[in-house]
């Protein structure tokens, strides 16, 4: 079993717990409007934000909301680079994905 799986399904059983502990509901709301959102408005809401508190941001959400918009804009090299430098940035977890990102881009504009 991969472990997005094993983690899906603790995720399942965790809401059937009784006095399971639940997502916060912003967490929630969060998540729920990033999911379909544009992705010039995601990326305007994360740079208003860091742009306050570069720190404040939660890795997480840092890393879905560059996720959703690397998903949407693909070939757009500037946006690669931001994401991999953001990554670098919460290493060395993620620097094979930054490095990827970094070589996708260098592509793109040759």
């Amino acid at each position: 079993m991969s472990d997005l799986t094993r983690l899906t399904r603790d995720l399942i059983e965790s809401t059937y717990e009784e006095n399971a502990q639940k997502i916060p509901d912003l967490v929630r709301d969060f998540i729920e409007k990033i999911t379909f959102a544009k992705p010039e408005d995601i990326l305007s809401a994360v740079h208003d934000v860091l742009a306050e508190d570069w720190m404040a941001m939660p890795v997480w959400a840092r890393n879905l909301a560059y996720r959703l918009v690397c998903l949407q804009r693909p070939d757009d090299p500037e946006l690669l680079r931001e994401a991999a430098a953001d990554l670098f940035s919460f290493g060395p977890d993620w620097d094979e994905i930054a490095e990827e990102l970094r070589a996708r881009a260098t592509q793109l504009e040759n």
